[in-house]
């Protein structure tokens, strides 16, 4: 027997504090005084350890990541996907009338990368617990992939030798070897496993306060993170539209019970937090990308948890 779907307030009491965490993240730089090389410090350590343990922490030992499907699948889902919302914020930001050089680029790259890891991994482990959450790391290979390739392109016209090379970062590197270790049947010392549990479990708080962090600047100025045609039609596409074409891949793929539950998770995703990082380092607006994660973020505090329901209701969890 299935087991029963959460209701609309249960699943809004498991996401509520997810975005509890990333408004104490707004509040970290006035309240504790960090700077611009403390936010920079903050990365580091989540992309080179706590980022890494959780990897480990779910991939080793996983049986569901032994199959052969949920290592070819999930990377391509979530590569495909990324891509699709590239295209549709790229036509869709024409029609609006923006064009290159007045926002058209960063728009299609903020709408088009939704929150693969921060709000859908806490979810992940809620809801499913430990192996679909292994598969949601492997599809978030094919994130990275897209958005290092694919989105640069989008972003800036940079030259795929330099998009690939950023693919190969740590928490990449972390995935591919546990992956092996894990397919071999390895087991890692156990002091060693207990050290990668207490790392792994500080991941997903940390990194949802250094959201958070990265925002804040831009919070500080309320009135600039709204524009009517801009956010408005970015929630359109990102919290409405998109998600029906998750919830039919998810629906109708051929693709195991795990990333099944996995694509209806990330079909109720708002962006993603990591445009306006890159808007700054390759010649985007960031501002236009504050606006969209801003706006389909807090929207998505209540629209999340309908998806999830409609989504676990119709396609199955």
């Amino acid at each position: 027997m299935a087991a029963p779907i959460p209701g609309y307030w249960q699943l809004l009491a498991i996401v509520t504090p997810v975005f509890v965490l990333f408004a104490l993240g707004v509040l970290l730089p006035r309240v504790c005084r960090l700077t611009a090389e403390s936010e920079t410090g903050m990365l580091r350590i989540y992309v080179n350890f706590f980022y890494p343990a959780l990897i480990l922490k779910s991939v080793l030992g996983n049986a569901a990541l032994r199959e052969p499907a949920n290592l070819l699948w999930p990377p391509l889902a979530g590569f495909g996907t990324i891509v699709l919302g590239f295209a549709a914020g790229y036509y869709v930001g024409r029609a609006l009338g923006l064009h290159a050089g007045s926002g058209l680029r960063t728009f299609a790259f903020a709408v088009g990368i939704y929150n693969y890891g921060f709000i859908p991994i806490p979810l992940m482990e809620s809801l499913y617990g430990r192996e679909p959450l292994g598969v949601l790391l492997v599809q978030n290979m094919g994130c990275e992939l897209a958005v290092w390739s694919v989105g640069l392109l989008v972003l800036s016209g940079l030259s795929l030798r330099e998009g690939w090379r950023r693919v190969l970062n740590p928490p990449l590197c972390t995935l591919v070897a546990a992956l092996v270790i894990n397919r071999a049947g390895f087991a890692l010392p156990a002091v060693v496993m207990r050290v990668v549990d207490l790392l792994g479990g500080c991941a997903i708080p940390f990194g949802l306060l250094l959201c958070g962090v990265t925002l804040a600047a831009y919070v500080e100025k309320p009135r600039q993170l709204y524009h009517g045609r801009t956010t408005l039609v970015a929630c359109l596409l990102r919290l409405a539209v998109l998600p029906v074409a998750f919830l039919l891949l998810a629906k109708f793929a051929p693709f195991s019970p795990e990333l099944k539950r996995v694509l209806v998770v990330q079909a109720a995703m708002p962006s993603g937090m990591m445009p306006l990082v890159l808007a700054r380092h390759y010649g985007g607006q960031p501002l236009i990308a504050a606006q969209i994660i801003v706006g389909t973020t807090l929207l998505g505090v209540l629209v999340i948890p309908l998806w999830l329901y409609l989504g676990l209701a119709w396609a199955g969890g």
